[in-house]
């Protein structure tokens, strides 16, 4: 909780005020949920911070106070939702806390189940999650204020868990799997703050949930799954499963016709061996990929503007299908994001922010970064939000 008190003098602006409330409360983020043993009284972090300022019943301070703790209480509610084993994050779940965060919050809800999504053609979503016992879903939260006129998608990965499947990956470290729904977090931890911020646009998130696992029934290398928009894709390796979850998900999401689409993803190994932990590779339009660049500067995320070269694209050519789910090992990050262009409409301005490094701390805490999830992109999420609501 953050509370102000008066002090004589100081150079206190309602943004700095907002970034020190911000940056206290985020690092006194724990995650406690899961220990039997009550944490240590010298050892707990603190419940409430209090910030100097000259005025404690300045108006505008009082509201980057207010804007400060929803953010923040977002960010941990990503961050809450990464850490929970998924033994108890499986998709249904994911989908019935999203429900429950999402109607709170006032947004309208809509939840598809494996039977739905049958109906639906998504054949991406339902694919990778043949493998589980734990069926897939597909939430969709939509904000939808009087008068606005501008719309926009977001779409975030949702995998419960990534064993890669078929194509399985090394038992080393496979347990920070768990955080392969960080896109999916981030998206609904973000649609919770927007009425409590009032911002004038209306704004769905499409977030695809499934666990990608190794059961007799799994999708296959050499496999052909057809998405929602009726492409068909050659599936060469099945731990590329969060770009098919999101294909359909793209194509959902256009469906609404929207002005501008933001997906984000822990897409790629690639992005991580490029740009590092603290990094995310964000692309896209060029024009509205700059703008979220520097909406995640401005929100004190770390973002880098990466290109789709066309020759990049020529990798993921199919003798088989419309195209494969990956190419060749070079410009990896790249490939994925041809991949998700494939399913963006003509005409949307969007970005793809890869967040493979930046969403996970598996390390020693750092500034006001804890060990777990992060809650990396959310306040960039918003932040791109606010400029499309401030200059279109």
């Amino acid at each position: 909780v953050l509370s102000l008190l008066p002090q004589v003098g100081g150079d206190v602006t309602p943004t700095r005020l907002q970034a020190a409330g911000e940056g206290a409360l985020l690092g006194a983020y724990s995650f406690t949920v899961y220990k039997s043993t009550p944490i240590a009284p010298g050892r707990r972090p603190p419940e409430t911070v209090q910030l100097d300022v000259p005025d404690a019943h300045d108006p505008a301070l009082l509201a980057s106070t207010k804007r400060a703790q929803a953010v923040a209480e977002a960010v941990s509610l990503c961050r809450d939702l990464i850490n929970t084993p998924p033994n108890d994050l499986y998709p249904a779940e994911f989908a019935r806390r999203a429900e429950s965060v999402g109607t709170a919050a006032g947004l309208e809800v809509e939840v598809l189940d494996e039977t739905a999504l049958a109906e639906g053609g998504y054949g991406g979503i339902l694919g990778v999650g043949l493998g589980s016992s734990r069926p897939p879903r597909l939430v969709r939260l939509t904000y939808r204020p009087a008068g606005a006129t501008v719309k926009v998608a977001l779409v975030g990965k949702g995998i419960t868990f990534d064993t890669g499947g078929i194509s399985i990956k090394p038992a080393a470290s496979m347990e920070n799997m768990k955080s392969d729904m960080s896109g999916a977090a981030a998206v609904v931890a973000t649609m919770t703050l927007l009425a409590t911020l009032g911002l004038p646009i209306e704004v769905t998130a499409t977030v695809p949930m499934a666990e990608n696992m190794p059961g007799g029934a799994a999708y296959r290398p050499a496999d052909v799954l057809t998405f929602r928009d009726g492409t068909k894709a050659e599936i060469l390796n099945t731990d590329a499963e969060g770009r098919v979850v999101l294909a359909d998900a793209i194509a959902r999401a256009c469906e609404d016709g929207p002005h501008y689409l933001v997906e984000t993803s822990t897409l790629t190994g690639a992005q991580v061996v490029a740009l590092g932990n603290r990094t995310a590779g964000v692309m896209g339009s060029e024009v509205f990929r700059d703008r979220v660049v520097a909406a995640g500067v401005r929100a004190g995320e770390g973002m880098w503007p990466m290109p789709l070269p066309a020759e990049i694209r020529k990798g993921l050519d199919s003798v088989t299908a419309d195209f494969a789910n990956v190419g060749e090992r070079a410009g990896g990050m790249l490939a994925a994001g041809h991949f998700l262009a494939e399913f963006v409409s003509d005409g949307v301005q969007w970005a793809h922010i890869d967040i493979a490094g930046p969403s996970y701390l598996t390390g020693g805490p750092w500034g006001y970064t804890v060990k777990g999830g992060t809650g990396v992109p959310v306040r960039t999420l918003l932040s791109v939000l606010e400029d499309i609501a401030a200059n279109g």
